[in-house]
């Protein structure tokens, strides 16, 4: 069943605010097999002239996909069991830091058929609880023979 193409615009609501950590970068940069010595160590990031520990260039996907319920709005028509992941890709206009309380408002931005397969893509703004912006991320997923 192809897509509901309504959804192409649709916003969700801000998500609870994020709380970055020390030991959440430290955590994720581990998960991802990471050991540049900015996303471990304060001292190491405070001497590249950063204000804490930096969050890797991946970590808001921990957070950012705020989206979730319109994913699973069923009017969507997503078949969550046919899903892979298509692209992601982050744009940055700071580095994310230990102390940063994040929120993030995620948009259906696009959907479109590609041979028997639908792709749909999400933008999410990732900001400062005082509405700075830190990043805009974009993830692209894929139902198989969802246009089929």
């Amino acid at each position: 069943m192809a897509l509901n193409r309504d959804f192409v615009g649709r916003a969700s609501a801000p998500s609870a605010p994020y709380e970055v950590s020390r030991v959440k970068i430290r955590e994720f940069a581990t998960a991802i097999g990471d050991s540049n010595p900015i996303y471990h160590d304060r001292e190491a990031a405070q001497a590249a002239g950063h204000p804490d520990v930096v969050a890797p260039p991946t970590f808001p996907i921990v957070f950012s996909l705020s989206g979730g319920a319109i994913l699973a709005d069923p009017e969507l028509g997503l078949n969550f069991a046919m899903v892979v992941h298509g692209e992601q890709r982050f744009e940055y206009r700071r580095p994310i830091h230990a102390g940063d309380e994040l929120v993030s408002v995620s948009t259906v931005t696009d959907i479109r058929s590609v041979g028997r397969n639908e792709f749909i893509t999400v933008r999410s703004d990732v900001a400062t609880v005082e509405g700075e912006l830190v990043c805009t991320t974009y993830n692209t997923i894929v139902e198989r023979g969802g246009a089929g």
